[in-house]
């Protein structure tokens, strides 16, 4: 998500910051706030019969023309078997979009960052409740800061996405490379949103930061720490950290107009421009900046969700309803949300009722998927945009998560929460 926005779009909901002009790190926020506007009340259901694939088939079919889709890829998996796997539409003009084509994952690398730590505590090589002065003592309320509050977003860090001088930096040049310690000093260096351990509020600077903790506890570069822990044992065949603005074979190219604003093209002037090869180094920590597709994408959600990796203890750490009934909203910090049944944080995933929950939406592009345990459902939606998804201003409309909740209510009906009026 690049380019000036007002508001986080995505689907019909939109995620407003402080009436604050932001460019295309906002539409960024690696997304997981979406689920919010999406969700009110909890619902579940078990699941065990195959899904309606006509009905799944039907709501691809007519969410790649009503959403202004230039490419749509989607996949349903039953027992970690899929059952449903169709690609739509273009990734460039003349060249058809196929499913094993690669995309961004942005914040799936969250999900695998979480995915090692509590690893590591099964392990015994470190606790979630150590304070982070133990690694690094000199950031910023160190002492009073665990490894638990970086991973659930409870640290009170600001985020260095909406810092002025990355939002402005990333406008005007979307190829310059961020260093990781660029973007700990940013984030670290602006107020707190709220003292460690008294609120909920999301935020990238959290999980840059754990990732320089994991290599220290690893003794190796997050890139290879990833491997080790998280894509050799998953079986990823086609995830890999890249840190440059390089894209692998077939790539699903992405296009945007989100910098209009940003650059001052009038609404009535044509602006459309490729965003594939836009610098990514902005959404995390080097060596969690991922490309995936989409067997990859499905399967890290399948076995993040049943918690293959992990023990019972630390399956519940990770993605338990821990954090439900805390959190609350606050006066100047728009991140701040109160955690409930439809809507809480793990560690790196989102619940959502009784689906655990990722995505991503940057650059032109988004992705959403999840896993239902009780069913052993997955399902993963990923687009990219034609210019009329995106509005006067160059505001994108964000749609895979109104098509995942279609989605999901046709295979496992009542599963989600309601949906806000």
């Amino acid at each position: 998500m690049m380019g000036f926005l007002k508001s986080q779009v995505f689907g019909r909901f939109a995620w407003s910051r402080s009436g604050k002009r932001c460019m295309h790190p906002t539409t960024r926020g690696l997304a997981v706030l979406v689920w919010i506007a999406m969700c009110c009340s909890a619902g579940g259901a078990d699941v065990s019969a195959v899904p309606d694939l006509n009905a799944v088939a039907r709501i691809s079919r007519t969410a790649f023309q009503r959403y202004h889709l230039k490419a749509l890829l989607v996949r349903v998996d039953v027992a970690g078997r899929p059952v449903y796997t169709s690609a739509f539409g273009e990734s460039m003009s003349g060249v058809p979009a196929t499913t094993n084509m690669y995309f961004r994952n942005g914040a799936m690398a969250f999900a695998y960052l979480g995915t090692m730590l509590v690893e590591l505590a099964d392990q015994k090589r470190l606790r979630l409740d150590e304070p982070l002065s133990t690694f690094f003592p000199n950031l910023p309320h160190a002492n009073a800061i665990t490894l638990r509050n970086l991973a659930n977003m409870t640290s009170g860090y600001a985020d260095y996405v909406y810092a002025p001088e990355v939002l402005e930096a990333a406008s005007r040049d979307p190829f310059y490379h961020w260093s990781s310690d660029e973007l700990i000093r940013i984030g670290t260096s602006k107020p707190m949103m709220f003292a460690p351990g008294t609120n909920w509020g999301y935020s990238h600077t959290n999980y840059v930061i754990l990732g320089r903790v994991l290599e220290r506890v690893t003794g190796m570069p997050l890139a290879d720490a990833m491997k080790r822990y998280v894509f050799a044992p998953m079986n990823l065949t086609h995830t890999f950290g890249i840190d440059t603005p390089e894209m692998p074979a077939p790539t699903l190219h992405t296009f945007t107009s989100e910098r209009r604003e940003g650059l001052g093209i009038a609404p009535s002037l044509p602006f459309y421009e490729e965003a594939t090869y836009w610098n990514p180094s902005w959404t995390t920590i080097a060596g969690a900046v991922q490309v995936t597709n989409l067997s990859d994408w499905t399967r890290s959600m399948e076995l993040i969700g049943s918690g293959t990796l992990i023990s019972r203890e630390s399956f519940a750490d990770a993605l338990g309803p821990k954090l439900v009934g805390f959190g609350h909203a606050e006066p100047g910090c728009s991140a701040c949300r109160r955690m409930t049944t439809a809507f809480n944080y793990g560690l790196g995933v989102v619940n959502v009722g009784s689906w655990t929950i990722q995505n991503k939406a940057f650059a032109g592009s988004d992705a959403s998927v999840g896993y239902l345990r009780s069913g052993r459902i997955a399902i993963s939606v990923v687009a990219t945009y034609l210019p009329a998804a995106f509005d006067s201003k160059g505001n994108p409309t964000y749609a895979t998560q109104e098509i995942f909740r279609q989605l999901a209510e046709a295979v496992a009906p009542s599963s989600l929460p309601a949906a806000v009026p």
